[in-house]
Order: structure tokens, then C-alpha cells, then sequence
């Protein structure tokens, strides 16, 4: 299984929940999947995916936040996994995707093949998943902040380029969010 497998998995378990999506192919995969106006489409920000998320699920408890995040982007800023465990919003589920490999800029391997990701974030404090031993819609929605890791192999598909400019991301997430 590859990420775009992953992230049609992790869709299927989508309603009306917010996402924001890693940058680079997880987001182009996921534009191809299911474009809607509530996913958020990082841009040129590789590391900040969970801090977005963190923000959100802070400014809005009354809408579930689903984070698609990357594990070379988790190794960038692993500071953010200490952070979200101190905040701990009932409504953030952070998922990220472990293919070993920096996607976007080729799949160079990280340093995440060797590590579990899951026994980092529990030895934290977070409450830590592997995604094949769970049922992800449940976890989305069980008031409690999830950390989720799905591993799979390294590849990227031959997704389209999003054709919206980062103005109009931002501007149809922040409509989608305000209603």
C-alpha cells in the first residue's frame, strides 16, 4: 500500500470534518481524492501541517480536525508532538503517514524507517494509534486528541498539480470554516 491508498482510507472516514494536508504529493493526492472546501492544502510550509491543525482544533471545539501529515515532516518539527500533548484538544486527530521517504523531493529516506512513531508519541503522553489496529472514524470522533500512524511504502502517484492558487486555499477553507 502507498500514501494515495492511505489517504483514499483516511477519506472514506471524512464527513464534515476540517483537514489540512502535508504539502507537496500528500496534498496533490488528496486533491485528486476529494477535493473539498474544507481541506486546507499546505503549501511551501513542510513541518507546520500539526501546528495548523493544533490552532484550529483550539479556535474551533465545535468541528473535528483530521491532520494528514508526513513522517519527514513530523522528524522536522517533532517539537509539535510535546506541544499538541500539552494542549490535548478533544477534537484533533493528527495521522501521520510513515512511507520512510521524503515524497516531495524525490523519496530520499528518513530517519523514520527506523523509528516507532507510535511508542515516541505515547512515551509523550499522546494517546497513540497504529492505524491497522483501528477504527478510524470512531478515533476522529471520540472527543479525545489522537496520534495515528499509518505505515506504508514510499512512491508518489501521478496526482494533478492543484490548480488553485494559495489565496483561493486559504480564502474557500476560511469560508468553509466561518459558516
Amino acid at each position: 500500500m502507498q500514501r494515495r491508498d492511505a489517504i483514499e482510507k483516511i477519506m472514506d472516514s471524512i464527513d464534515d470534518e476540517l483537514v489540512v494536508c502535508n504539502i507537496g504529493f500528500p496534498s496533490r493526492e488528496l486533491y485528486d481524492i476529494k477535493d473539498r472546501d474544507e481541506n486546507f492544502y499546505m503549501i511551501g510550509s513542510m513541518g507546520l501541517a500539526s501546528s495548523i491543525g493544533l490552532g484550529l482544533a483550539l479556535s474551533r471545539p465545535d468541528k473535528d480536525v483530521v491532520v494528514i501529515d508526513g513522517d519527514g515532516a513530523l522528524l522536522m518539527n517533532m517539537g509539535s508532538l510535546v506541544t499538541v500533548n500539552a494542549c490535548k484538544p478533544r477534537n484533533l486527530t493528527w495521522i501521520v503517514i510513515n512511507n520512510g521517504a521524503y515524497g516531495s523531493t524525490g523519496n530520499q529516506e528518513t530517519y523514520a524507517k527506523d523509528l516507532d512513531l507510535v511508542e515516541i508519541a505515547d512515551s509523550i503522553g499522546l494517546e497513540s494509534h497504529d492505524f491497522n489496529a483501528i477504527g478510524l472514524k470512531r478515533l476522529i470522533k471520540d472527543d479525545k486528541c489522537n496520534f495515528i500512524v499509518f505505515n506504508c511504502k514510499p512512491g508518489n502517484s501521478t496526482a494533478p498539480i492543484i490548480d488553485l492558487t494559495p489565496e483561493e486555499i486559504r480564502d474557500r477553507f476560511t469560508k468553509a470554516i466561518t459558516k
